[in-house]
């Protein structure tokens, strides 16, 4: 996978296209009788299997300092099971456009945290357009937002979704540390995924969840789709841009991904677009554009 030969642009669309579909792909997920523990433990396990695989085809090393191994630890707790748990549970309390738009608050923590930890530099004109393609979001689930008063655990879910960001952005910071320790990222995604899968089914198995899987056609399908294209292209990819062009620029991924996913919940899931969230999309969109073309460019148009 030669994505240090794939320009910015693909970096950035590659992962973006995929994680848009994995919103609709994830309903199968949800549709069976697998509890959320075992499917996401399913997912990272057979990802981090392909990944060690991977590594071995392309001649890395698998095996990493002891030191890689406790921040590898706290990655996988972290950010393939912590995060994607919260989000998932957050989903119970409060409406799901609330949760995208709290992860498009990523831009702003992966901002902070590249330049407290990685003296990455951050313009004014790439905090307005984010800020706008936040906005964007906000529009496009205006009439989901305004509803989760009328939720009466709206509070949990709204806590568990910002702690699901939180747990996203020290991922994101843990990997990359690793990476600019020399460390190869395949086998870094490798063992953190493991570990989260590992920690999951452990925690399955201590709150007697017990360990469930379903043979169905529909089910391999969508935990193949989402542990091949949805964590081992997707982190790659993802990563290769934030190593690239900055964890920031990579969170705006989460801006767009909204817009693509409900265009594809307009195709397949009869989902209908209101003016207010065609207003939305089109925000979002030239948010992005903006935050993501170089200062030259806008000058010269």
């Amino acid at each position: 996978m030669p994505q240090s030969s794939l320009s910015a642009r693909w970096l950035f669309w590659i992962p973006t296209l995929i994680w848009a579909s994995t919103w609709h792909v994830i309903l199968f997920q949800l549709d069976s009788s697998v509890p959320v523990f075992n499917s996401v433990a399913w997912r990272f396990g057979l990802a981090s299997l392909m990944l060690f695989a991977l590594a071995r085809f392309r001649g890395e090393r698998l095996a990493l300092p002891a030191s890689a191994h406790w921040l590898m630890l706290a990655t996988g707790i972290v950010q393939y099971s912590g995060n994607y748990w919260g989000v998932y549970e957050s989903e119970r309390h409060i409406p799901s456009g609330l949760v995208a738009v709290l992860f498009c608050l990523m831009v702003f923590g992966n901002a902070l945290s590249g330049s407290l930890f990685f003296g990455q530099q951050v313009t004014r004109r790439f905090l307005i357009a984010s800020s706008g393609g936040v906005l964007g979001v906000v529009l496009i689930f205006w009439p989901e937002i305004a509803s989760t008063g009328e939720r009466p655990t709206a509070a949990l879910g709204l806590a568990m979704g910002l702690a699901a960001v939180l747990a996203a952005c020290v991922g994101n910071v843990l990997t990359l540390t690793l990476t600019r320790r020399s460390l190869p990222l395949v086998p870094i995604l490798a063992w953190s995924m493991g570990y989260g899968s590992v920690f999951l089914v452990g925690l399955s198995l201590a709150t007697g969840t017990g360990l469930h899987f379903d043979w169905s056609p529909r089910y391999l399908g969508s935990l193949l789709y989402l542990a091949v294209l949805g964590s081992v292209t997707a982190f790659i990819v993802y990563f290769k841009l934030a190593q690239r062009e900055g964890a920031a620029r990579a969170a705006l991924t989460g801006v767009v991904i909204p817009v693509i996913a409900l265009t594809i919940s307009a195709l397949f899931e009869g989902w209908r677009p209101t003016l207010l969230a065609v207003a939305g999309m089109l925000l979002c969109l030239s948010s992005v554009f903006v935050a993501t073309r170089p200062a030259r460019a806008l000058a010269s148009s």
